[in-house]
């Protein structure tokens, strides 16, 4: 991946924002969190017609997305991040996805002390599968990209 100056500071910039928006909800108590993905769930509730009972299932169906979401977002930011770094490429996919399993672990860690909240093994998988997806999101755009840049190289080429 092309290292420039800029591209590390957007990549380290938009990580730590990223990292601040996971950690920051997670210190926030529980009816406050509660509230938060309420508010949402209801609007998407209206918007869809959702009776009562599959409002309340759509809400935990919301706040696993959320994780699966923030961690792929994560995940996808970390790779970028060591591939800029010139990680070799069988290590492009462990060493973020090791990194993000650290961070949710930080995660559910921050929830145990917040009032109301709990850590869930659950959340931490489901952290675990969006930084996967996100880190292959990456991986197969950028080889994607670079197959597309090389054929039309060797085009211009002949």
């Amino acid at each position: 991946m092309i290292r420039t100056k800029k591209r590390m500071i957007l990549c380290i910039a938009l990580l730590a924002a990223v990292l601040l928006f996971i950690w920051g909800n997670s210190m926030a108590d529980g009816s406050r969190s509660e509230a938060i993905s309420g508010s949402v769930s209801t609007w998407f509730g209206a918007f869809l017609r959702f009776d009562p009972e599959t409002a309340q299932k759509f809400h935990y169906a919301l706040r696993k997305a959320a994780h699966f979401t923030e961690f792929a977002a994560l995940g996808l930011l970390l790779a970028w991040l060591f591939g800029m770094m010139g990680t070799k490429k069988g290590r492009l996919f462990c060493l973020p996805l090791l990194c993000s399993f650290g961070a949710a672990c930080v995660d559910e860690t921050i929830q145990v002390f917040a009032e109301g909240r709990n850590a869930s093994l659950i959340d931490v998988g489901i952290d675990i599968c969006g930084a996967a997806a996100g880190i292959g999101v990456l991986l197969i755009g950028h080889h994607y990209i670079r197959k597309k840049f090389n054929r039309k190289h060797l085009e211009e080429t002949t």
